[in-house]
């Protein structure tokens, strides 16, 4: 198993650098309401030389798909071929409220804007009739198709998905190479790979060569419970966004048995409350979806999500660190608890 950093735009370059010396495989770059990953990874790309840059993930929303095939290969040429193309759909709140673009049938919609990509990646000038993208778009006539001129070290790019639910887990399988997840339990890391694997299946391929890769909120202390406490706030920002039914953390907060103090958080958080709505969590939650405490215990976590399935770990340093330093100290720990686990 490898490691991954996810950064944050402020200090991105130099903690994409101190992860490249610490031996990590790729740095992410997450995108939301602060800071979108393209920008992120342009400086992390000047910063580095060796270490593989993703973004963690780029929206689909936000972006026609020319535009992320464009995006993608100019990051691949600018990092010498070292660029990863993560994609998701975010979720309905998102999608309608920030970037006004419907929601409807995501499957299909990711489905059709990765064949585009892809198509746009290898070079093809594309032309596209499907239900949610059409290229040129109807009634302009002969418009030029969409074509590449960025000149790239290599042919194409790894694309993955974002995905959650069992239909979105077979669709990543059959049409990406690599999965991103993101506070999840060994136990969820296992389900997630029994519906990656059963796509491939359908698309003629093995798991060989396919990237696990789920980032997990990442505080290191001797106290558990004063890590656990540290990763709070990082938990009620998530589960705050949106509509609770259509949030994604909120469902995995439901189907992992803690539907009750989701619900919780969300009320105390609707009044003012935010200290309290962390405390709605119970520590076994951020536990079971984390990793928190000294070394030897991150070690043994990472033993079990290797155990599962997981290729690629991805350790998030912000929620628990403000700090240059301090986030350089939790990936160092986190290199650390990997050479203990003989990985």
């Amino acid at each position: 198993m490898r490691l991954g950093a996810n950064l944050t735009y402020q200090g991105a370059g130099e903690l994409a650098r101190a992860a490249e010396e610490l031996g990590y495989d790729v740095v992410l770059a997450p995108e939301g309401y602060r800071s979108d990953a393209v920008s992120v990874l342009g400086l992390a790309a000047g910063a580095t030389r060796r270490i593989g840059l993703a973004s963690g993930v780029m929206q689909i929303p936000a972006r026609p798909p020319g535009t992320a095939a464009l995006t993608a290969a100019t990051l691949d040429a600018l990092s010498g071929g070292r660029f990863r193309l993560g994609l998701g759909v975010s979720n309905p709140d998102v999608s309608h409220g920030w970037y006004g673009v419907p929601f409807d049938r995501p499957l299909a919609r990711t489905r059709e804007y990765v064949d585009i990509v892809r198509r746009a990646l290898a070079g093809e000038a594309v032309t596209y009739e499907g239900e949610h993208f059409q290229l040129p778009a109807p009634g302009t006539g002969g418009d030029a198709p969409l074509y590449l001129h960025t000149e790239r070290p290599r042919p194409t790019v790894p694309v993955y998905l974002a995905a959650v639910g069992p239909r979105a887990l077979e669709l990543a399988g059959e049409i990406a190479d690599g999965w991103i997840g993101v506070f999840t339990s060994p136990e969820s890391v296992a389900e997630s790979v029994a519906g990656i694997r059963a796509g491939r299946l359908r698309a003629g391929l093995g798991m060989a060569g396919f990237d696990v890769l789920p980032s997990l909120p990442t505080a290191v202390a001797d106290d558990v419970a004063s890590a656990v406490d540290a990763l709070r706030e990082q938990y009620v920002y998530l589960l705050g966004i949106g509509d609770p039914e259509r949030n994604f953390y909120c469902a995995m907060a439901r189907r992992m048995g803690y539907g009750r103090e989701a619900a919780l958080l969300r009320q105390r958080l609707a009044a003012g409350d935010r200290e309290g709505a962390g405390a709605a969590l119970p520590a076994a939650f951020i536990d079971r979806t984390a990793l928190v405490g000294p070394v030897p215990r991150l070690a043994d976590r990472m033993r079990a999500y290797a155990d599962a399935g997981v290729t690629t770990l991805g350790v998030m340093v912000s929620a628990a660190a403000t700090t240059l330093e301090g986030r350089t100290r939790i990936l160092r720990a986190a290199a650390e608890a990997l050479a203990d686990t003989g990985g």
